[in-house]
């Protein structure tokens, strides 16, 4: 009887990052890939359809990044396992992905051998996380139980982001099929529940959340 392959997702922005992944994962006898995305909605829109094992994630993607797509994955597609990749070895970065649901953490410098071996981990139920970030987000992690971005809802995190990517009111309407005066009070709620007074201290705090580069 043949055993069941490890079905995987790939998603960062990068194509050329992704067809690294794939040559890496696709020559290991028990993985197959089963598609591809380049920002997080995509991803999403994909794990729902084609329900993977795993999906490698980027954490820094344009229009939804990372962590978000990981948090709605955890609502969507509950048995999809999240296998976070960044270069950062940031503790904000990995802490807030874990916290959205990722049940492992790579750094890309240190790809080949450990993608496969952290693939197969967190496929198996288990956790990951990059041997040079493992101890620092451990004790970062335990000393951080509570969070501002919980505060806010998923749509206005969405908000949050695309204003930190520098686009306007109209623009993100546009982008989320809202009217510009319902933007503008997910800004103003925004910017309250943050304790924030302008622009930049928002895009700093998304900086800060790891929700932008």
């Amino acid at each position: 009887m043949t055993k069941k392959k490890i079905r995987v997702l790939l998603a960062d922005d990068h194509a050329l990052v992704r067809q690294g992944f794939r040559l890496i994962l696709s020559s290991q006898p028990d993985i197959e890939i089963v598609g591809e995305a380049g920002n997080g909605r995509e991803t999403v829109e994909l794990a729902e359809k084609l329900r993977p094992d795993v999906v490698v994630m980027d954490v820094a993607m344009p229009e939804m990044n990372g962590i978000e797509a990981t948090r709605r994955l955890a609502a969507l597609a509950p048995r999809t396992r999240v296998l976070a990749l960044s270069m950062y070895k940031d503790s904000v970065y990995v802490r807030e992905i874990l916290r959205a649901g990722a049940r492992g953490y790579l750094l890309k410098d240190a790809i080949d051998r450990d993608l496969v071996a952290a693939v197969r981990a967190v496929a198996a139920g288990e956790g990951y996380l990059s041997p040079a970030v493992s101890e620092a987000v451990l004790s970062d992690y335990r000393r951080h139980v509570s969070d501002p971005l919980d505060l806010l809802t998923p749509r206005e995190r969405e908000v949050l982001q695309l204003i930190a990517e520098g686009k306007t009111n109209k623009e993100i309407a546009a982008a989320l099929n809202l009217s510009v005066y319902t933007v503008d009070a997910h800004r103003g709620r925004i910017m309250e529940k943050l304790n924030v007074h302008s622009v930049s201290e928002l895009v700093r705090f998304a900086v800060r959340a790891g929700l932008v580069n």
